[in-house]
């Protein structure tokens, strides 16, 4: 007999939420705080937390994308206004982005990739606590993620790394699926 609840449906349905559609407001107090708590709620061979968080509102995220602009005119001149006007209102497409840093280090024990991989759990983790307070989310990395010069600006240690980066607002609708994976074509059994 299948099991049929709120959180069966929303893992069935789960959906990253556009950019276009998320708005104002986003999570701040103790619900951020509730949001974070669960995020960090992943599997963590050694309890090690190989990650953190940088909160990003969207004053701090206008503030980066001036950071963003001045780097994107210093290695080209020339480059287009579409460019700068995407790349200034990069942390700002939504009311709150949360950057997941990863901090995976050697172990004796715990590999590097299993904290890795915690990292990625802290990100979706974070998508379903976003859902489970009435808002949206979209985890992405971009180009910023890899950028050495926003790592520095964003405090990061030359070891981290940006897991993601969870956009998060409320919903203005609800977005269309997209097409999934054929899952006879990625499930098999020994």
């Amino acid at each position: 007999m299948p099991v049929e609840s709120v959180l069966v449906d929303h893992l069935k349905t789960r959906r990253s939420t556009p950019f276009a559609l998320m708005q104002s407001p986003g999570p701040e107090g103790a619900t951020l705080d509730a949001m974070l708590m669960m995020a960090a709620r992943v599997p963590d061979h050694g309890k090690l937390a190989p990650w953190r968080f940088i909160v990003i509102d969207r004053a701090a995220g206008e503030a980066l994308g001036a950071v963003l602009e001045r780097l994107v005119r210093a290695d080209d001149a020339e480059v287009e206004a579409k460019k700068i006007e995407i790349d200034r209102a990069r942390f700002a497409r939504a009311p709150l982005c949360v950057a997941v840093v990863a901090r995976a280090a050697p172990h004796p024990k715990i590999p590097e990739w299993e904290q890795i991989l915690s990292a990625g759990a802290v990100c979706l983790n974070l998508l379903h606590a976003a859902t489970a307070h009435g808002f949206g989310g979209n985890w992405v990395t971009e180009w910023p993620a890899y950028d050495r010069r926003v790592l520095d600006h964003l405090g990061l240690a030359p070891e981290e790394k940006i897991a993601g980066f969870v956009h998060i607002g409320t919903p203005q609708a609800k977005a269309d699926d997209r097409p999934r994976p054929d899952m006879a074509a990625i499930v098999s059994h020994l």
